[in-house]
């Protein structure tokens, strides 16, 4: 498979500047600024409700998030007033933290769809969606399943990641992508993200709250989100120091609100 191409000739592929995201309820996300380059990957951690999932949904485009200030940039075009399908159209791909089933609709079906394939041709990609449904160790039938009816919360992740692979994004954004995952499972679904990433230059945007996903993959920063602000950044040794300090242990937040150092 070829490398997707960009209008980059380098530098960053998404920037998010100074971003408040809200609900008709309250704002969730204060200022948050994040970049990823071409080919990185970038992972976001917090404690649970510090806006990781939000940030993510808003570089999707989620209904329901609106954008009160700042700025969403994604291969060198503004993307924040854009739709959703408009984002999915430019390159970007979420896998959801809680997939939704869809009775009626066969993920073969799913699939030719959405990469835009008639039923028959030359050059169908099928033979593609059967190499990575064996790298994931999925049975071939679940292409003939509905999609996500009656699937362990794992099986739905794996395949997940298959329509990444069919989608062939610039950006693929992985909202707890490991949990449903048991270590097995965990350990084969990030082989086989590090080895698509290799052969593509994908640029990945990973949330979670272990480490298991990121176990393969060689990870060039880390933001740390807290009360909706970037609290810290690193690189991936500042995983380590999470799983040793925990987050209360970090201090996370400045008593005034402000980033630390």
């Amino acid at each position: 498979m070829k490398k997707r191409g960009s209008s980059l000739a380098g530098g960053a592929l998404l920037k998010v500047k100074d971003l408040h995201v809200a609900t008709e309820e309250k704002e969730i996300l204060h200022g948050v600024s994040v970049e990823v380059l071409l080919g990185e990957t970038v992972v976001l951690l917090g404690p649970n409700g510090a806006g990781k999932s939000s940030l993510a949904s808003a570089v999707m485009g989620l209904p329901g998030l609106f954008v009160p200030s700042g700025k969403i940039e994604f291969d060198g075009a503004e993307i924040t007033e854009e739709e959703i399908d408009e984002r999915a159209r430019r390159g970007i791909f979420m896998a959801w933290q809680a997939p939704v089933e869809i009775p009626g609709v066969g993920f073969r079906e799913l699939l030719r769809v959405a990469t835009e394939q008639p039923v028959t041709t030359p050059r169908n990609p099928e033979h593609r969606w059967a190499s990575a449904t064996k790298a994931l160790e999925l049975s071939p039938f679940m292409l003939q399943r509905e999609v996500n009816v009656g699937l362990s919360g794992g099986e739905k992740k794996k395949l997940e990641i298959l329509q990444m692979m069919a989608l062939s994004p610039k950006l693929a954004i992985l909202d707890e992508t490991d949990s449903g995952l048991d270590v097995d499972a965990a350990k084969t679904v990030s082989k086989v993200i590090r080895d698509y990433q290799k052969e593509t230059g994908l640029a990945l945007l990973i949330v979670t709250h272990n480490a298991r996903i990121l176990q393969s993959l060689k990870v060039d920063k880390v933001y740390v989100l807290a009360d909706g602000r970037v609290a810290k950044v690193g690189d991936g040794e500042l995983i380590k120091k999470i799983e040793e300090e925990g987050f209360k242990g970090m201090q996370l937040l400045q008593m005034d609100g402000e980033e630390n150092e």
